[in-house]
């Protein structure tokens, strides 16, 4: 860290932090951006509907957009983010922010942009498939999979939901039943019109052969060969730093079940703490890469606002002394 102060440090360089950074980098801010090095979508080969970006491996996409923020003036930092209090006298005295190993630092405002963890069933072998064969999101990987046997695992409510819209990438899908609630008559009418197939018993774990998924395998023994499998984690937010400054995670429902955990905030990123802003999945469970890249923009934008209110009230302050 080349400073004790900035006037804002963003904790988390994903794309919401990175691109955050590159709009404050512009407006003429001091930036640091503190991160920890951990993106979510790491085990993932490539980053896909970035418009300009489609197909560019996550890595490849996170070093363009560091040198794109430093070449404005943001300091990158690898550190992880222990804590954030605010200073005494108000908001207008900003932060600090401490790191693990102890580092402090300042700012004025705070941009949060930790992302979420994906919590997955406990199957044994999805862990070491995730982001490869196994999957969650139609629109990240489902071309990639296009006519290819899937398997949907259910474990809750959205199974059926699931397997459905999977059903739009490929006509050989079947849905295990596994832990998941059974599906209701009109459930299981709609899963044959598609021609979903539905297999009961619980998954035991996944069959590999020379480094690919190559089916599941049932308690009962059996296995049915499949090519990729979609199952439903549990998105939960990446909230310590900012329940360090009193915020709380809630649930997130969808469909009637609970799919995670995140900070509310209004449409700019603002959370309830007067000076802190977040950004990214940590706030918006189901954003994907450029939708966070977007609100770190428009985080972005509202702290520049907002300091330059600031600016302006100590400016009138002085010329009044």
């Amino acid at each position: 860290m080349k400073q004790q102060r900035y006037d804002v440090v963003i904790v988390g360089g994903g794309a919401a932090g990175l691109s955050g950074a590159l709009a404050l980098g512009r407006a003429r801010r001091s930036v640091l951006v503190i991160d920890a090095g951990e993106p979510r979508n790491a085990p993932a080969s490539h980053v896909h509907n970035y418009l300009g970006r489609e197909s560019t491996p996550p890595g490849e996409l996170l070093a363009i957009g560091r040198g794109e923020a430093a070449g404005y003036g943001a300091e990158i930092v690898e550190g992880r983010v222990a804590s954030a209090e605010k200073l005494p006298g108000g908001v207008d005295r900003g932060f600090r922010v401490v790191t693990e190993d102890g580092r402090s630092v300042e700012a004025r405002r705070l941009l949060v942009t930790t992302g979420l963890v994906d919590e997955l069933p406990p199957v044994p072998g999805l862990a070491e498939r995730w982001g490869r064969e196994v999957l969650h999101c139609p629109y990240c990987h489902g071309h990639e999979v296009s006519d290819r046997p899937i398997g949907v695992l259910a474990t809750g409510p959205l199974a059926v939901h699931q397997a459905l819209m999977w059903r739009q990438w490929s006509d050989d899908v079947t849905l295990f039943l596994h832990t998941g609630p059974e599906p209701t008559e009109e459930e299981y009418e709609q899963l044959a019109a598609r021609g979903v197939a539905v297999v009961d018993g619980e998954v035991a774990g996944l069959e590999v052969a020379d480094d690919r998924f190559t089916g599941v395998t049932l308690a009962s023994g059996r296995v049915v060969p499949r090519e990729a499998l979609v199952v439903q984690a549990r998105f939960t937010a990446r909230s310590a730093v900012l329940e360090s400054l009193g915020l709380k995670p809630v649930p997130q429902e969808m469909g009637g079940a609970v799919i995670g955990s995140y900070i509310p905030t209004d449409p700019t990123g603002a959370t309830e703490v007067p000076g802190v802003w977040a950004a990214g999945n940590v706030t918006r469970l189901t954003e994907q890469v450029i939708g966070a890249a977007a609100a770190g923009l428009m985080a972005a934008g509202a702290v520049n606002g907002d300091l330059i209110a600031e600016d302006t009230r100590l400016a009138v302050a002085a010329r009044r002394a």
